[in-house]
Formats: structure tokens, sequence, C-alpha cells
């Protein structure tokens, strides 16, 4: 696959596509190496668990299975991963339903990206991304950056720090991101009414949520809801 290949050219990204029962149709040299395979070829055909511990192949295993199971997409998710040598290390991981002509998904596709830059010493704790999966099941509550911040156990202008460094973006901007996610995928899947996907999502004035969603989209949940 020609996108192997392109990975090839980017080290501190893992690269890979997998089938529906999970198994690696292609990756890039950058995963081959991690692993300790020999090349890229000798991971084709085999699943996760021939290739990390039980803990970390268990976990990638059920997110597979979500994606393939309900086509909606992990986007940016904080969790270990293997740098070169076998070392773990923070990584941001996407996975994409890969879909036939017809729109059936028959696989997945996905990237986990390094975060770590030349030089970087700063640890990122391992509560950070308990608290990153914390949000993306409780964005309906009322969630604060300084409440963020209590829940990994830092103080607010290192959660801070850590978010921006990661996402590039404040973590009210993070908080707002993942409610209109979650939004958009409601406007697409269900009728529900526009205020009743607000509130669902945290937002509690249907103003601020239509002024946010525009902003993001240039389009009122509306006029997203009849496009999609």
């Amino acid at each position: 696959m020609a996108l192997a290949h392109l990975f090839d050219h980017v080290p501190d990204t893992a690269f890979f596509v997998k089938d529906l029962e999970g198994r690696y149709v292609a990756v890039n040299q950058s995963l081959a190496d991690r692993v300790g395979a020999r090349t890229a070829a000798d991971m084709i055909g085999r699943p996760v668990t021939d290739f990390f511990p039980a803990a970390l192949a268990g976990r990638y295993a059920a997110q597979d299975h979500d994606v393939l199971r309900t086509g909606h997409p992990i986007r940016d998710r904080l969790e270990l991963h293997w740098y070169p040598r076998r070392r773990p290390g923070w990584c941001l991981t996407t996975k994409l339903p890969w879909r036939d002509s017809l729109g059936k998904v028959q696989g997945l596709v996905g990237i986990s990206r390094d975060l770590r830059a030349p030089g970087d010493t700063e640890v990122i704790p391992n509560s950070l991304a308990g608290t990153l999966d914390h949000l993306e099941t409780h964005y309906s509550d009322p969630v604060s950056p300084a409440g963020l911040a209590a829940r990994a156990g830092l103080s607010p202008v290192r959660f801070a720090r850590l978010i921006k460094r990661i996402f590039r973006i404040t973590p009210s901007q993070l908080i707002t991101q993942t409610r209109l996610a979650a939004a958009s995928q409601l406007l697409r899947e269900t009728r529900k009414p526009v205020a009743e996907v607000a509130v669902a999502c945290g937002f509690y004035d249907h103003s601020a949520f239509t002024r946010a969603f525009r902003s993001a989209t240039g389009e009122t949940p509306t006029q997203f809801r009849n496009r999609s």
C-alpha cells in the first residue's frame, strides 16, 4: 500500500491498516521497528496480540472492535505506545473506519503520533489520560478546566501547559471541541431536536450552542444536519 511507504518517511508516526478481524493489512516500517518485527511485511495478516503486551493489546483490540462495529472514529486519543526499540511513551492515536465504495466498513486505518519532541524532558503523568477519558464520557456535565486539572492531580497552570503542548489548544477549547464532536454525531445519527442535542452535549444555552457550532463548522446545527 503506497500510504504505508509514504509513512516510512515519518519516523515519529506509526501507520497501520487493519481488516475486519483486526489483522494488519498494511503498516509502515516505524511500527515494525517498534514491535521488533524485522520488516513491515512480517506483520501482515497478524493481530495486535502477536506484537504487544497483553494489557496494551487488549486495549487496542477493544478500540478496533468499537470502530469496526459502530463506524465511529477515534481521534487524538492520548495513550501509551512504543517508541523505537520498544520503549514505552505517549502518543496521540487516531483510527478511522475504512469503507468500500458503498459505504460499508471493511476495516480501519490509523496513526499513532509520538508526543515527545527532541530535547523534551517533561513527563506526561498517567493521570492525564484517565482525565481525558473522563471528559469524553462526561462532556454533558458541568466540566471546567480547573475541575479537570484537579482530577488529574495537576495545577491548573501545568494542566493547561500539557494540553496546549499535546493538542495545541487551551483546556477550554478542548472541552468545547469534545462537546461539538459529540453534538455533530448526534445531529448526523439521530432526529433529536437541536435544543435537546445542545443540552445532551453540555450546552445549556441554545444560542451559545449555535454560535459555537457555527464558529467551528461554518454552519448552524440545522444546516449541518440537513447536509449530512
